[in-house]
């Protein structure tokens, strides 16, 4: 589950309000469909882990972002504005 949801939020960091309601109603929502949990308290457990597995691909992914943004500057063309 971990490697899944980090790589979720890696992939989809760009996006990370959808990514993050994806991962903390779609991760719960699969469990139950293919039975490997049913609904009850541990539910919200698997949700609360998705989210923060998922958060923490999000984060590594705008954080790469930014980074590239900010040193990955177009060269300036020499012509005054």
């Amino acid at each position: 589950m971990i490697p899944t949801m980090i790589l979720f939020g890696l992939v989809l960091g760009r996006w990370w309000p959808v990514t993050l309601l994806v991962a903390a109603f779609g991760w719960p929502a699969l469990l139950v469909a293919t039975d490997v949990v049913s609904v009850n308290a541990g539910l919200i457990a698997a949700a609360a882990l998705a989210l923060v597995n998922a958060g923490v691909g999000v984060l590594i992914y705008q954080g790469l972002f930014h980074a590239y943004r900010r040193f990955h500057r177009p060269a300036s063309t020499g012509v005054p504005r």
